[in-house]
């Protein structure tokens, strides 16, 4: 058996953790300019950049905090203060989030499948590339990621969505592995 190069243990060793279970520090500048350099060099027929990002980190964390404990609020009034709490540090979990956003739209000749298919590209080399930096991550989705008032008060046009919300920190403990498919189950070989 040929020996594993580095990129592959790499790709074989990822795992995410929860946002919840990332520490600090989390990445300096540097590390976050080549995150997100890593995370632009995605297939993108047409070179439409169909994704942008949003960066939380420090304050701005609980400023968009905020904006998510309102939109709970709204859809629950009878929320207790514990929870409104617990949604307005939903960003605040991990020492660095970056909001995916796809900018999928129609055009002429690229389909937007192929433009969403690029934001959720630009997501996991986002993951993969903070792991191979010696992080950590967690690409979710919750709900706030489908909410229009927190969307809008992203700063989200109309038109885009929330491809993920890619939580970066140090991991506190060594991931476990979960059960995957078996490749007989997710496997078939056209003939």
């Amino acid at each position: 058996m040929q020996a594993l190069s580095p990129s592959i243990a790499l790709l074989q060793t990822r795992r995410s953790l929860k946002p919840a279970e990332l520490t600090g520090p989390g990445p300096s500048p540097s590390d976050l300019d080549m995150l997100l350099t890593i995370a632009s060099r995605v297939p993108d027929h047409g070179k439409l950049a169909p994704w942008r990002f949003i960066v939380f980190e420090g304050e701005s964390r609980l400023k968009a905090g905020a904006a998510i404990a309102a939109a709970f609020v709204a859809r629950y009034p009878d929320a207790t203060p514990d929870q409104v709490e617990f949604e307005r540090r939903r960003l605040a979990r991990a020492p660095l989030v970056i909001a995916v956003v796809s900018r999928a739209a129609p055009h002429v000749k690229i389909p937007e499948w192929e433009q969403v298919l690029s934001a959720g590209a630009a997501a996991m080399s986002l993951v993969i590339a903070a792991h191979a930096l010696g992080f950590a991550a967690a690409w979710i989705t919750e709900w706030y990621a489908y909410d229009r008032a927190v969307l809008d008060a992203l700063g989200l046009k109309p038109h885009e969505k929330i491809a993920g919300f890619v939580h970066i920190g140090r991991p506190t403990h060594a991931p476990e592995d979960r059960p995957r498919p078996a490749l007989a189950e997710i496997v078939t070989h056209f003939r």
